[in-house]
């Protein structure tokens, strides 16, 4: 079942034109990629969706049109953003930071467990519990802004570059835990990722944008094994 559809959306800041008909889809359930150079409009794509810029096309989610929608109310359908830039809230701790994501939830035992999941999930956040979000170090922000994303309990993970700035071995870490997130919890996920070697080894399909158009669309083996893939992403 389709969770979230993109139908030839376009985005603009003011009268620069991004984003030029892209068009995606996310299974409930599944993970999607967006790769492409700097520029390309992925990180506006994810804007598109929680309602940050102005757009056009269609954004459907559970099949409701969600285009024009405030940020808000993207949020209240069940969509949550982790923004590049990890956006954590720098002068509230760690518990503070994970309790604001559950804001709009009311099940108090529930917010306490996952909680407790979070923690256990990423166990540097637990010793750093009482710390303010400005002391932590850029993995443990990371790790922090997805803990918090997950908080609020969402249908939909919009993930915007969570390895940038990275140690290799941090961002490894972060990204074996976002797998073990969505292997348990079943949460669908979009994800921007510049390093295409961890995208690939969390997503189901992903969609090359160039300039603000799709270029591929494809599963992580199929564009894994395509030349042009290899020489601007994976090195090779």
């Amino acid at each position: 079942m389709t969770l979230l559809e993109l139908v030839d959306v376009t985005a603009s800041y003011g009268h620069v034109q991004v984003l030029d008909g892209v068009s995606l889809t996310v299974p409930d359930g599944g993970a999607v990629g967006i790769l492409g150079a700097n520029g390309a409009g992925k990180t506006t794509t994810l804007r598109a969706i929680s309602g940050t810029v102005r757009t056009g096309g269609k954004i459907t989610f559970e099949g409701r049109d969600i285009r024009g929608f405030r940020p808000d109310q993207v949020a209240a359908l069940g969509i949550a953003h982790v923004p590049e830039g990890r956006g954590t809230l720098p002068q509230m701790s760690v518990m503070e930071n994970l309790r604001v994501g559950a804001y709009r939830r009311k099940d108090r035992k529930g917010i306490a467990t996952d909680i407790d999941y979070c923690l256990e999930l990423f166990p540097q956040l637990k010793d750093r519990i009482g710390s303010r979000g400005a002391a932590l170090s850029g993995g443990e922000q990371q790790m922090l802004a997805v803990a918090r994303g997950f908080m609020a309990k969402p249908k939909l993970l919009l993930l915007d570059e969570a390895s940038l700035g990275l140690a290799p071995s941090t961002a490894k870490a972060v990204y074996e835990a976002i797998r073990r997130l969505r292997a348990e919890s079943g949460i669908a996920m979009l994800i921007v990722e510049q390093n295409a070697t961890l995208a690939f080894s969390l997503v189901d399909t992903a969609t090359v944008l160039e300039t603000g158009r799709n270029a591929l669309t494809g599963t992580s083996a199929e564009l894994k094994g395509m030349d042009e893939i290899r020489r601007a992403y994976l090195g090779g």
